[in-house]
């Protein structure tokens, strides 16, 4: 990290973000990195909060290919995008001058809707009906019609994202080093109209996924970017690739992807 000094940091706009954002604002300066206001000209960008503070600094600032992502938790412990505590400096100074500190590169979903407007996931891309009714998609993989779904909506994630709210629907942890999508059904109808494959599937970063919502009246669903909701009306399809964009993450050398995930869940 020593050829990059310019750093931006991203916070909520509460007093006890704003004393925190103080103290790592006066840690940076002291180690000569230069805090800038405008993440254009930022080679690092910080986040301060959790995980969901992490996917806000990445979506606010772009997705951006050129600079370094790094999460400092307020929350009282490390998780997933966060491997610095606010209140454990001295971890970050000894990272950051003993040369403890490993990039990982995580995968990003590109959606685009209707062929007109293009999005970043690091997360997942979440479909749910709009009404209190299921709506109806058909599903193709490539070229193929694969399935016809019936329901309350889906789930794609990035392997980051699968221990998400892919998890929570029972989809499977993947690592990250799988550069793939995987695609997890929410409160699917199975009889003898509707059929579906009732399990999470996973695809390869080649393959191409595109959900086509029937046109019954129930085309405007609820479509979640990470922690984000999107609103589009008469929504006909969805088209949803791994993207060639990832998000560069700064990360200690003892705290890999599964060390995560075990000290999460386990």
């Amino acid at each position: 990290m020593t050829e990059r000094r310019n750093i931006y940091f991203y916070a909520r706009k509460t007093e006890q973000a704003k004393e925190h954002l103080r103290m790592l604002e006066e840690l940076a300066e002291r180690y000569h990195f230069n805090v800038v206001q405008d993440y254009k000209i930022a080679n690092i960008i910080v986040s301060l909060g959790g995980d969901g503070a992490f996917l806000q600094a990445v979506r606010k600032t772009g997705f951006r290919q050129d600079c370094l992502y790094a999460g400092v938790s307020d929350s009282g412990k490390k998780s997933l995008y966060c491997d610095f505590h606010v209140d454990d400096v001295s971890s970050m100074i000894e990272a950051m001058t003993q040369d403890q500190i490993e990039i990982r590169k995580y995968p990003t979903i590109k959606v685009t809707v209707d062929d007109e407007t293009s999005f970043h996931c690091l997360n997942e891309f979440s479909i749910r009906s709009g009404i209190i009714k299921t709506f109806v998609m058909d599903v193709h993989i490539d070229d193929l019609h694969f399935e016809t779904f019936r329901g309350d909506g889906m789930i794609i994630s990035t392997p980051t994202g699968s221990s998400a709210y892919n998890k929570s629907v029972g989809g499977a942890v993947v690592d990250p080093m799988l550069p793939c999508m995987q695609v997890s059904e929410l409160a699917s109808v199975n009889s003898n109209r509707f059929r579906t494959l009732g399990s999470s599937f996973i695809l390869s970063g080649q393959r191409k996924l595109r959900l086509s919502v029937t046109q019954d009246g129930n085309d405007y669903p609820v479509m979640g970017l990470d922690n984000e909701a999107l609103g589009i009306s008469h929504v006909h399809h969805v088209d949803l690739v791994l993207s060639d964009q990832i998000v560069k993450t700064v990360k200690l050398k003892d705290n890999s992807f599964w060390e995560k995930v075990k000290r999460t869940f386990l």
